[in-house]
Order: C-alpha cells, then structure tokens, then sequence
C-alpha cells in the first residue's frame, strides 16, 4: 500500500506537554520515523538574570524553574553558596530543610501520578493525587505563606521556623499517606488496560542510559543504583536509613513502580526525621548580612524528585555571581526522547513522553 509521510506537531498546546513544549513528528501511517523536540516557548534567561542579582534575590527564580519541586531548587542554590563560604548549618534548620525536600518529593511524584494518568486515559487518579497533594500544599502555605513558589530556603539556613504544631501535622501526615499509596497501587498498577498501555513501551538498558546523562527514576529503572543522597550525601542524609529502589526492564512501567516507591521510602525518611527534630536551636548560621562569596567556583548536586539538579557558580568576591549554570534533570533526561520514539505509534508517543517525567519550566530556565 502506497503511504505519504506526514509531518505532525504534537503540541505546545497538547495537554501532555503542558502547554509549553511541542514535538515534531515525521510518521508513516501510525508508525514515527523521526521525532524533533522544540523547546524555549518559556524560556526565560534565569542564568543570565542571576549575573545582576545577589545570591539572596536569585532564590526567587529557581522556585520557577521547577514550579512542582521549587524546595529542592532551592536548596541547590544555597548549597552550593554555603560551599563557597564553607558556612555551618544550625541542626534545626537542616532538619527543616530535609523534611520540606522530602514533602516536595512526595508532592512532585504525586503530580507526576495524576497527570501521568490522565494524559493515558484515567480521569480519578488526577482528582485523588490533587485532593492529598493539598495537605503538603497547606503545610508549605503555613511555614511560608506560599503554595508553589516558596522563597524559603536562604543561605545558612532557612527563612521561618516551624510554627507551633506543624511537625505534628507532618506526623500526623505520614500513615494517612502511606494508606493512600496502597489505595493508588490496588486501583491502578495492576489494572490490565494500564498495563497494556505501559508495559514494554519506551525500553531502553544501563549503558544507554549512562550515555544519554540520565538521573533520577530514569536511571534507575535500568537497575542502577544512583542516588545522591546515598551516593553523595548532602544536609543529613546520611543519618538515615532508606532504601533506594530500581527496575530492571528500564520501561514506562518500572518508572511508574519506581516512583510510587520512592513516596513510601520519602515518606520513611519523614518518620526518623520528625521522631529526631531538635527542641530548638537556631535556624540560621552566621551568614554575613551581605553574601561575597572568595574569588572561585563551586558545584552542588543533589537528588531532585526528576533527577540530579546541580548548580555551578562562578564568583569574582562580589555579591553577584560572575556565572551561574543550573544542570537541570529534565533538559538532560529529555535527550533520549527522539530515540524512543522512532518506532512507536502515536498512541506510545504520550506514554513515553509522560514515563520520563520532565517539567518543562525547567528544561526551559
């Protein structure tokens, strides 16, 4: 049968590219033989920007760079400052700076699980992840006065304490959450048109994985076991016990498992840290009141819930930053789209392009 291929842009208005992010697709019939992705529809020259503000005035934007995990793009800024300045962090702080990563974790993936769903054809996930989202919502929104874009971390420490009874609202939190993962798992996971939609689609191993710079779930659904807060500890992760789970097959499926494990074992590092938080202490180190890092440069990474983020500085002493680079996971994990998907058919194409997890305000920052 004579076919014609045909050129099709999937997106920027596409609800699985979340409004931002579009991909051209050569197809034969149904089958995709080339896939172009197209991005910067939200750029917005964060790095650029950072040259002509103090280290405390960036804060702002890394909240927007990854508008569902802005916690933990914090951190990543603030962490690599306070290396330059090799500044000590009050206990306090650091453990309120842990519990808050990890809640974001837990409301990022829960994101993730909603939206993912939705975009393959399942409407209730969407309203269970949004409606138990909103408790780590309203915990942010009482330690900040935010909902999404936080501001909190800063450099020595963090913004405000924990208001009266907020940690017991953390503990609290955690068995009504870990119920409800065994409620997402039983309705979902084994579901027979679920997993005939995302079993053995977007398969990739180990060493392609490595090759294209993956992180996160992506990485480790190849049976790689790669976590920054085992493999490089930073804050205190180190003082506790948890697990980091891994796949084997390296599809959509063992991305999904994964990321619903990484919840329980969030949700397992929130039980130790809540049981140890000090009485008191100070949340704040002896920063200086305005922050000129020495003449040199500096690179964090941590574990962000997409992967590994990391912030390189450049500093000439002056309260500005000379450079700043972000590492941003989602940039970096998209790369492997336009392999997955030659070969496929439409329908996988929105499979494979949720399965990897990628926020496009950050692969566009």
């Amino acid at each position: 049968m004579r076919t014609e291929e045909l050129l099709l842009n999937v997106g920027p208005q596409h609800p699985s590219t979340h409004g931002v992010f579009r991909v051209i697709v050569k197809l034969d019939g149904e089958v995709i033989r080339e896939a172009i992705p197209v991005m910067g529809y939200l750029h917005r020259g964060t790095e650029k920007l950072a040259e002509n503000l103090n280290y405390t005035q960036i804060i702002p934007y890394t909240d927007r760079m990854d508008y569902v995990s802005a916690m933990t793009n914090n951190y990543v800024l603030v962490n690599a400052v306070e290396k330059m300045l090799q500044l000590e962090i009050p206990e306090r702080a650091q453990f309120l700076r842990l519990i808050v990563m990890e809640l974001q974790r837990i409301a990022s993936h829960m994101v993730w699980w909603g939206t993912y769903l939705l975009d393959i054809g399942a409407m209730s996930p969407f309203l269970f992840a949004f409606r138990d989202r909103e408790i780590i919502i309203n915990l942010f929104n009482e330690l900040c006065g935010a909902r999404l874009t936080y501001n909190y971390m800063r450099v020595g420490g963090v913004k405000w304490d924990a208001p009266p009874g907020w940690i017991d609202k953390v503990r609290e939190f955690i068995p009504y959450m870990r119920k409800k993962l065994d409620e997402y798992n039983n309705l979902v996971s084994g579901n027979e048109i679920f997993l005939a939609r995302i079993q053995g689609i977007g398969k990739y191993d180990a060493q392609t994985a490595i090759s294209y710079g993956l992180s996160g779930a992506n990485l480790r659904c190849t049976g790689v076991s790669w976590d920054l807060r085992k493999d490089q500890p930073y804050c205190i992760y180190d003082r506790f016990e948890f697990d980091v789970p891994v796949g084997k097959n390296g599809d959509c499926y063992d991305r999904y498992l994964l990321r619903l494990e990484e919840m329980r074992q969030s949700l397992r590092i929130l039980e130790q840290a809540v049981a140890q938080f000090p009485d008191g202490g100070d949340i704040m180190g002896k920063a200086p009141r305005v922050i000129r890092p020495p003449e040199g440069e500096a690179y964090a990474a941590i574990e962000s819930p997409r992967g590994e983020i990391g912030c390189y500085i450049i500093s000439r002493g002056k309260q500005e930053p000379f450079r700043l680079k972000f590492r941003r996971p989602s940039f970096v994990n998209l790369q492997i789209l336009p392999k997955l998907l030659v070969g496929e058919t439409m329908t996988n194409l929105i499979t494979i392009l949720g399965g990897i997890d990628i926020v496009v305000g950050e692969v566009d920052a």
